[in-house]
């Protein structure tokens, strides 16, 4: 039996980089990429791409139907700090899209990876560690509707049997799709900054704690979970864990490679808001007894890693690098 897996809102942070690993594992053919925006060209002549609009129901079922799907993966989504700037239009995309997925899955007999995230708790929830059950109520219409969907996913596997999986991500750190309105998105923009004007002003206090994950640990952990026999299950959603750090940790992290970066403070309300309401540290015990999750990145890995890929890229691109 093949397995087809068709993603929706490739195009972010984690869509690409997950289907190149998928694609790796079950022939680029086997993987279509799909977005509302156009990819650049090299998305293109790497594999299927396809329009897709999660709110758009009928083109979505007939996609999946003509492509012989078996897997959907469902990255559209309006993030944290930019959703709380658009609230009707998150609704639509983080809910409304939720639910037609849902349908299509159940129809289809799908199997169904949502993501979740560190959003998905609130003030009330227990911050060091916060565990896989416990109070959430999150204070961001993103964590809501992610905290609905994992109820939702959950509530349609014990109804009706699907299999429905989900992972709360962390802070996902990356260097190839710029920060796209996230909460932790300061930890992927103090690198290019390190190495461009040496300057970052943080819009986080420097004593922000938050979990934090490199981007091939969490595709890693997306494959991995995605692959793990249903018996060994006990859960439907996981938290995953890797590193937990602040702006001024990671920063004197990267002045060991780069003593002249300066960092200034100005906390902007909004972010700093979510962040305070947000876990410090997962508890991703679970995971690692269910499915063997183990991540390969600590912080120290981290850094060097991003250093050194940013600094090969904007060398590449003929730009300006601050010298290692």
């Amino acid at each position: 039996d093949k397995t087809l897996f068709f993603i929706a809102g490739g195009l972010g942070q984690l869509g690409m980089g997950l289907a190149e690993m998928l694609r790796k594992q079950y022939g680029t053919d086997n993987v279509i990429l799909s977005d509302i925006k156009k990819p650049p060209p090299h998305i293109f002549r790497s594999g299927p791409f396809v329009y897709a609009d999660v709110l758009d129901y009928k083109h979505l079922r007939e996609l999946i139907i003509n492509n012989q799907i078996t897997w959907l993966v469902h990255y559209s989504a309006l993030l944290s700090a930019v959703g709380e700037a658009n609230v009707a239009l998150a609704r639509k995309i983080n809910i409304t899209g939720l639910h037609n997925v849902l349908d299509l899955a159940l129809e289809n007999c799908l199997r169904l990876f949502v993501p979740s995230t560190i959003g998905a708790f609130g003030p009330s929830s227990p911050r060091d560690p916060v565990p896989d059950l416990c109070v959430q109520r999150p204070r961001t219409i993103y964590g809501v509707s992610k905290v609905h969907g994992e109820l939702m996913g959950e509530y349609l596997h014990h109804k009706h049997g699907l299999d429905f999986r989900c992972l709360r991500y962390p802070g996902v750190i990356s260097v190839n799709t710029p920060p796209g309105g996230g909460t932790t998105d300061y930890a992927v923009q103090i690198f290019h900054d390190a190495l461009s004007t040496g300057h970052h002003e943080c819009y986080l206090r420097p004593d922000t704690r938050l979990p934090m994950m490199h981007i091939s640990d969490c595709h890693r952990a997306t494959v991995e979970f995605m692959q793990a026999p249903e018996c060994q299950l006990s859960l439907r959603t996981y938290n995953i864990a890797a590193m937990s750090f602040t702006p001024e940790e990671v920063a004197q992290e990267i002045r060991k490679h780069l003593p002249q970066l300066k960092v200034t403070y100005s906390p902007d309300s909004v972010r700093q808001t979510i962040a305070d309401s947000w876990p410090v540290r997962f508890d991703d015990s679970n995971a690692r007894r269910d499915w063997g999750w183990a991540p390969a990145f600590g912080l120290e890995e981290l850094v060097s890693d991003m250093l050194h890929t940013i600094r090969s890229k904007r060398t590449s691109e003929g730009l300006h690098v601050n010298s290692l």
